[in-house]
């Protein structure tokens, strides 16, 4: 899958990536999964792994987790309805078109090597003052991140008071402890860790992490109350849960 991809990506130019995709998905065009970022329909998703046969939107290229956040925003939060200042961390290029196109949004996305991020920032020092955004959307960012700790802190200095935010990152949750290891060389650190970018793995523990960053921290399991048979059409990962951190009033 990833030699297929990065093939694509030498070839076609950038601009014209999701123009290919929305052709290309017409080949998987049928009525047994539907996108809910996109509001395809499909006889089925592609796949990932063994894990995860049915992973990725072909139109939009979302993954269960974008899809799940894109339900969750829009079912149990006012992120379409409120005027919000957001900042998006690693945006997902086709969902930051959708965001970028509400009015009720001052949206901003911000990351440190992506292309068509609207601005090139350090999560661990960023540009924002204080208390600037009523929410933040960073998805499986902070594992990539050696000193998350520290990115913690700076996302929850720059959420207004009472502002709230969605900090996703796996998490093996039969690990009690985060494991990590500063000595791992970034060749070895699929083996170790499950993807060459990451540099730790994620336990219980992680919502410890943000509290004491100064968040309050609710894990939702919406994905489990969505039932199952918006799980499979929606191709949705059942055990997900949201991890919204919210800023304590002052």
């Amino acid at each position: 899958m990833g030699f297929i991809k990065n093939i694509f990506k030498s070839i076609v130019p950038e601009k014209c990536h999701l123009r290919v995709r929305y052709i290309y998905s017409l080949f998987y065009l049928g009525k047994k999964y539907a996108c809910p970022c996109c509001g395809g329909e499909f006889r089925k998703f592609i796949g990932f792994s063994e894990e995860q046969p049915d992973a990725i939107c072909p139109r939009c290229g979302s993954f269960e987790r974008h899809r799940l956040l894109w339900l969750y925003l829009k079912e149990k939060t006012d992120f379409f309805r409120a005027p919000l200042k957001v900042l998006d961390i690693a945006p997902l290029r086709f969902l930051q078109g959708k965001y970028r196109a509400c009015p009720n949004l001052d949206y901003l996305s911000a990351d440190l090597s992506s292309s068509w991020a609207m601005l090139r920032v350090d999560l661990t020092k960023t540009p924002f003052p204080a208390n600037h955004f009523d929410c933040i959307i960073c998805y499986h960012v902070l594992e990539h991140i050696p000193d998350d700790r520290k990115a913690m802190n700076e996302i929850c200095r720059i959420l207004k008071p009472g502002g709230w935010g969605i900090l996703q990152t796996p998490v093996d949750i039969k690990r009690e402890r985060t494991f990590e290891d500063p000595a791992v060389p970034a060749a070895e650190r699929e083996k170790v860790f499950g993807h060459p970018d990451h540099v730790r793995i994620y336990g219980r523990d992680y919502f410890k992490r943000l509290e004491e960053a100064g968040f309050i921290v609710t894990p939702d399991n919406y994905a489990a109350m969505l039932g199952d048979t918006l799980i499979q059409k929606h191709g949705l990962l059942k055990d997900e849960k949201i991890c919204v951190c919210r800023k304590p009033n002052k």
